[in-house]
């Protein structure tokens, strides 16, 4: 039997302490460091759940560093036809719903500025 035992940090903040039996890692949380920031460490821009949807669908994403932060939803003609969030924000985790009981059935796209940073996703309602 190949028997190891260690105790490393994997980056996430959880110490961890294993044993490796031939070849399959068998592990316990012995410690969770605090000091790790909270912060996320890259912008994202999650694809809205559910999609398609109706009327509301969920958008999530994700602010590395504070500053300015737009959320603006499109035709595919371009058109703005909503802002979600035009507001300073503190690097975090955010989640933003979105109610298209307004518009027609379609694709729409929304885009998530911030900085130097701008992502755009695809949704689609059905009514």
């Amino acid at each position: 039997i190949g028997l190891l035992r260690n105790q490393y940090d994997d980056g996430s903040g959880l110490d961890l302490n294993y044993t490796k039996i031939n070849g399959i890692e068998y592990g316990t949380i012995v410690s969770i460091n605090e000091d790790m920031p909270a912060s996320p460490i890259e912008f994202t821009v999650s694809q809205n759940y559910p999609n398609p949807f109706n009327p509301t669908t969920t958008i999530n994403y994700s602010i590395k560093k504070d500053g300015l932060v737009t959320l603006k939803v499109y035709d595919l003609l371009g058109r703005e036809l909503e802002t979600l969030i035009s507001a300073h924000k503190p690097a975090g985790n955010y989640s933003i719903e979105f109610n298209a009981e307004q518009l027609p059935s379609g694709i729409y796209i929304y885009r998530l500025i911030s900085g130097s940073f701008t992502a755009s996703k695809k949704l689609i309602l059905m009514k």
